[in-house]
């Protein structure tokens, strides 16, 4: 079984000392925990040699799928942040020549961003990266399996947040 990270387990212990119902079902949503901060931990190690964080990642990966480019408050709706979050992850991108800040030719006041070749380049080399790290993730499922997992975590997704009046 796989093991908790330590506050989980110390967590379990206390759920277990007060005699808290279904110990078991406790334990696999800790689990389920455990295992996304590990992937999380996994991912971060491997976008650091890159001089990314996750973040940053996705503004890459959002500003590669837009030539165009795309003006800031469109990158923080898309990638579901604020602003600000967007300011300072594009900060981070200009110092590293990733992207370039233009100013729109009909309101100097709006931005449009773009990535460099340098920032391109990276992107398209990190993507297929990240999307085989991913996917081998999952590589010992079977698609049965996968297709199971799936609906188990869509099952376990309905007794979260909105569902409950709690979001």
């Amino acid at each position: 079984m796989m093991e908790l990270e330590q506050k989980y387990l110390a967590l379990l212990n206390e759920a277990e000392r007060r005699g808290l119902p279904d110990l078991p079902a406790i334990r696999l949503c800790f689990q389920t925990l455990s295992l996304a901060a590990r992937i999380d931990r996994d991912c971060a190690t491997l976008l650091a040699p890159h001089g990314l964080s996750e973040g940053r990642f996705v503004m890459l990966f959002l500003l590669d799928a837009a030539p165009d480019g795309l003006a800031p408050n469109l990158l923080a709706e898309q990638a579901g942040v604020t602003r600000a979050t967007v300011t300072g992850l594009l900060d981070g991108l200009e110092r590293e020549a990733l992207i370039e800040r233009h100013a729109e030719p009909g309101d100097r006041r709006a931005l449009r961003i773009r990535l460099t070749r340098q920032g391109q380049q990276l992107a398209r080399k990190l993507f297929e990266q990240h999307g085989l790290w991913i996917a081998g993730l999952f590589g010992n499922l079977t698609a049965t399996e996968r297709t199971q997992l799936a609906r188990l975590l869509d099952k376990v997704a309905t007794n979260t947040g909105a569902a409950h009046g709690t979001a």
